[in-house]
């Protein structure tokens, strides 16, 4: 079968980028298992005709009534159950279906491709399965098997895949990660700091919209609130805090008696994300005949430092990539993702996928020429780790 993601060298930007145009016209948004598993289809019937090996997991249930998508393991043909490299990839988006109708159509201008989760992460997955297809179809078998995670509930904190990561995790000697290149290019070597979700509810008095003075409106309450959270962010020092859903009431002509709110917190500093977790812990109600509780969950990904075989692989990764023609830069990221879990077994290397930027927003879009250069990062790595 011919390679279609090659042009008889290495990779074809066109080809890549029509494979990447595929992956995101099938909608996946984490919380529609059905929607994530027509992707999974593909991927798996794509994965046999390259010749490599597959294993698909059932999709579980994380709490009752919300099942995601299925898992698929896609391995090279050689290695058997030996130690050796492990791509993870998350194919679920925080876009609705829908998106692509509406706010964020697939389109290209000039460099840049845009589209729901073609940043966050399509355009890595897509680059490092085209990498495995390549080498199982063109180079033959190299130093250590290849095995390639698909997961399909990353952007909710990855409460039924974390298991089986991890135990992949533990039987690989390296680890890539395919999430977005970040600010130009760079890779992502580390991850301090702490997450948590708070959920604010709030519970008021009703009245009638002509009495008000009768009442204690849950919204006015909650929309202080909203102001307060808003004000701890310190961008400076990397604290971010983002009020992303509200609610409340039942109709314009009652003062509200109920309001929620959910929102996120991320941090560099662990010492400051701690201060600020505490203070809306002890939120206090403007209106003394107001009351409002604040629950907090923590983030279940944790940090982790560049240790020194971490260095060791970003070396060899930043040697390949100055080969290649461009030079590698490795940061520190933000905690939020796959490789926090993985990074505890083995060295682990994040932001393998394309430059681009706009992730979770309607301007989401990827460098199409950050394409061929990274997916022959990735099928160099295959091919010399070990």
């Amino acid at each position: 079968m011919i390679n279609k993601f090659s042009n008889g060298l290495l990779f074809d930007t066109q080809a890549l980028l029509d494979e990447v145009k595929s992956w995101v016209e099938i909608e996946t948004p984490s919380e529609d298992d059905m929607a994530v598993n027509r992707l999974v289809d593909k991927i798996e019937t794509d994965a046999k005709a390259a010749g490599a090996k597959t294993k698909r997991i059932a999709g579980q249930e994380a709490v009752p009534g919300r099942k995601y998508g299925d898992l698929l393991l896609v391995a090279s043909p050689w290695g058997g159950e030996e130690p050796g490299v492990l791509v993870v990839s998350h194919i679920d988006t925080v876009h609705p279906v829908g998106t692509l109708a509406g706010g964020l159509p697939f389109r290209v201008e000039g460099d840049t491709a845009y589209g729901p989760g073609i940043y966050d992460m399509k355009g890595g997955a897509v680059i490092a399965f085209a990498a495995l297809c390549h080498l199982i179809r063109a180079s033959g078998p190299a130093k250590l098997p290849v095995r390639h995670l698909f997961v399909s509930d990353e952007e909710v904190g990855s409460p039924t895949s974390r298991a089986l990561i991890e135990e992949e995790a533990r039987r690989a000697r390296y680890v890539l990660v395919t999430e977005p290149a970040r600010d130009g290019g760079k890779i992502v070597t580390s991850r301090k700091g702490g997450t948590a979700n708070f959920n604010l509810q709030v519970t008021g008095r009703s009245a009638h919209s002509l009495g008000p003075q009768d009442g204690r409106s849950a919204v006015l309450e909650l929309a202080r609130h909203i102001l307060d959270l808003e004000s701890m962010n310190d961008y400076e020092r990397g604290l971010y805090i983002n009020v992303g859903v509200i609610g409340g009431g039942t109709s314009t002509g009652i003062v509200p008696d109920h309001a929620f709110a959910k929102a996120s917190l991320y941090s560099f500093d662990r010492e400051l994300a701690e201060k600020t977790i505490a203070r809306v812990r002890a939120l206090k109600p403007y209106d003394p005949d107001v009351k409002i509780e604040a629950t907090v969950r923590m983030g279940r990904r944790p940090g982790y430092e560049k240790t020194p075989e971490i260095e060791t692989l970003f070396q060899h990764a930043h040697k390949l990539a100055a080969e290649i023609g461009f030079e590698l830069v490795g940061v520190n990221g933000p905690i939020g993702g796959d490789a926090n879990f993985t990074a505890q077994f083995a060295p682990t290397l994040d932001g393998m996928g394309p430059d681009g930027q706009g992730a979770h927003s309607h301007q989401e879009q990827i460098v199409i020429s950050s394409l061929v250069p990274r997916a022959t990062l990735l099928l160099r790595l295959f091919e010399t780790l070990g």
